[in-house]
């Protein structure tokens, strides 16, 4: 109950905190502290808003994700079989990076750290990164803490099938809290945020290789299903594209200029079927 009540506080007043804080003023160290933070509430609440103003292919993606994911949850339990199989191959450091790396705590250690050198740098470019970052890894850690509570799905270290679910729990109930999956969705949207930064297509692939292996860990690891890093890869996705257009009217300096939005090509063939994702 008490997580419902901070929620309900927190949408509340998002706007006024947002709107407090959102002027520009002098070009002092305060203020662009000041104007940050009012532009990481603003950019939440412009993500958590945007359902209200969807319309044909906004409502065409949210049905794609969902459809996507609820085919993946007919191949969770082969796939989790197929891991096991080569669980105690993968080296150590990997899979000390990918549960350390995608913790909240080491996540806003990262965000932090970049936000705080743009800061002090007086880069604004920079600093709008620092606040992409935060402000999606703040949006997208509380959306999946709600959601994990509300669906109740079982880990696959529970034991039990992936069809398995004690939902609509208001405290954390170990062991059914598999989906969405917290790790890899903030250690996605970091990715996808420093991605933004470079042009080159192998730069990009290389950044988002490493934003997914802490997806990959969870899975092998048995405390995610496939379909739980899945759903989560792409929503951060959407998360980020969301905020990062709410930035371009608060900065003036931009990382690129890419029209921002996330289109999806189906494909169906005999036997085959192919999800294609664009950003």
């Amino acid at each position: 109950m008490k997580l419902i009540k901070y929620l309900l506080l927190f949408v509340a007043v998002l706007p006024t905190m947002a709107q407090d804080f959102n002027t520009k003023k002098d070009n002092t160290l305060w203020n662009d502290f000041t104007y940050d933070i009012g532009n990481i509430f603003g950019g939440v609440g412009y993500a958590y808003s945007r359902p209200f103003h969807w319309q044909g292919n906004d409502w065409a993606n949210f049905g794609y994700l969902t459809g996507g994911t609820l085919l993946l949850t007919t191949v969770d339990d082969e796939i989790n079989h197929w891991t096991n199989g080569f669980q105690n191959d993968v080296p150590d450091f990997i899979m000390d990076y990918g549960h350390e790396y995608g913790s909240p705590e080491n996540n806003y250690m990262l965000t932090g750290g970049v936000y705080l050198a743009g800061l002090f740098t007086k880069n604004e470019k920079l600093r709008r990164t620092g606040v992409l970052l935060i402000a999606s890894a703040t949006a997208g850690g509380f959306l999946q803490q709600v959601t994990k509570r509300i669906i109740g799905r079982a880990r696959p270290k529970s034991g039990q099938s992936s069809a398995t679910f004690d939902p609509f729990h208001f405290n954390r109930v170990y062991n059914y809290d598999s989906f969405p999956s917290g790790h890899a969705m903030l250690a996605f949207s970091n990715a996808y945020a420093i991605g933004k930064q470079f042009k080159s297509p192998w730069v990009k692939a290389g950044i988002y290789t490493v934003g997914l292996i802490p997806g990959f860990v969870r899975v092998v690891d048995d405390f995610h299903w496939f379909s739980d890093v899945a759903f989560s890869t792409v929503l951060s996705i959407f998360i980020v594209e969301s905020i990062d257009r709410y930035l371009d009217s608060k900065y003036d300096e931009k990382y690129n200029n890419q029209e921002k939005n996330v289109s999806w090509n189906l494909s169906f063939g005999p036997g085959t079927m192919g999800v294609s994702l664009q950003f």
